[in-house]
């Protein structure tokens, strides 16, 4: 079987490219289902045309997301109960369809798509894909802690349709769209800076349709939203703690820390990493390259730069000088 190489599209920017079309026809099944299971899920495909099975397929790394487009003939995916993983594809996939017609069954909800709306599911989960005719689409690829920190219960907006005519869920859709669109046209710094305001309005999209009812109740995971929001207007103040969040959004201290205990983080720890994602956007943005580490920590509410260094290297694996040497190199 012919082994699964990439070509570079552009060395900037790491577009990974895989095409069906210098595979033999008799070879493309085992081929596809290898690249997908390797780069998405552990799933079986079926085609209604096997002869005639094709598929080009783009990668780009972004951030700490992933970015691909595809465009395919018809085809179908599933992957069931209890089969293994990667530790590295512990991600949800939002995706994007751009033409064609697309179905998919997850957690007891069937959504179908048409041409700009979007939906969300877990690629570890039992789930069913079916795309009847020649299809293109768009997956962001996001791991599993960075979608839970947006949106309480995810797991309940998933197989859910997100429109994409009208409203948030257009503006979401069409910023995916762009973004693949210009991938290879944009300097390395804009890509990057780019996903975080992607996964911004994905998260947006998915709470305008998210239903009402929650394993946690809807109380609680209003209430969850709500403190959310507030540390995200207030994340530049430096003396944003407990009590002040408690003070202004009306919940006490002891369950504002319970509903951060049922996310498996605390308060302050979901502060702080908030503030370093923050600090690290800004880094990478060229409008704040001639400003100072301190300047940059101080905006986001550090007060101390020993502290922010020690925590931005726990989080990032670098020192924020390294990292800025790293991502500015060459450019």
């Amino acid at each position: 079987m012919n082994t699964i190489t990439p070509s570079l599209s552009n060395p900037d920017r790491a577009g990974l490219k895989f095409s069906t079309s210098d595979i033999p026809p008799r070879e493309r099944y085992d081929w596809l289902r290898e690249l997908i299971c390797r780069e998405y899920a552990n799933v079986e495909i079926t085609s209604p045309m096997h002869a005639d099975l094709s598929q080009d397929l783009t990668i780009y790394p972004w951030g700490n997301l992933q970015l691909s487009t595809i465009q395919s003939s018809a085809i179908s995916l599933e992957r069931v109960a209890k089969e293994p993983y990667l530790n590295s594809q512990d991600a949800y996939f939002a995706v994007m369809l751009v033409s064609g017609d697309y179905l998919l069954e997850q957690n007891g909800r069937e959504v179908l798509l048409q041409p700009g709306d979007m939906t969300v599911y877990d690629a570890t989960r039992p789930h069913r894909i079916h795309c009847p005719g020649e299809f293109s689409k768009l997956i962001l690829s996001i791991p599993r802690p960075v979608l839970r920190d947006r949106i309480a219960e995810i797991d309940r907006c998933t197989a859910l349709r997100i429109p994409g005519a009208q409203g948030i869920g257009s503006v979401a859709s069409n910023f995916l769209h762009a973004s693949a669109i210009h991938a290879e046209h944009l300097q390395a710094h804009e890509f990057s800076c780019i996903s975080d305001h992607a996964l911004d309005l994905l998260a947006l999209a998915i709470s305008s349709v998210r239903p009402a009812k929650f394993h946690l109740s809807r109380s609680q995971a209003v209430s969850l939203n709500n403190i959310k929001t507030f540390i995200e207007q207030n994340l530049r103040d430096a003396d944003l703690c407990t009590g002040l969040i408690a003070r202004n959004t009306g919940f006490s201290v002891r369950y504002i820390n319970h509903l951060f205990e049922d996310e498996g983080t605390s308060l302050m720890r979901y502060i702080w990493k908030r503030r370093l994602e923050n600090c690290r956007k800004d880094m990478l943005s060229p409008v704040y390259r001639g400003h100072r580490l301190s300047d940059i920590a101080f905006r986001w509410g550090f007060n101390d730069t020993s502290h922010f260094s020690r925590a931005f290297k726990r989080q990032f694996g670098c020192s924020p000088r390294e990292f800025r040497q790293q991502n500015t190199a060459g450019s």
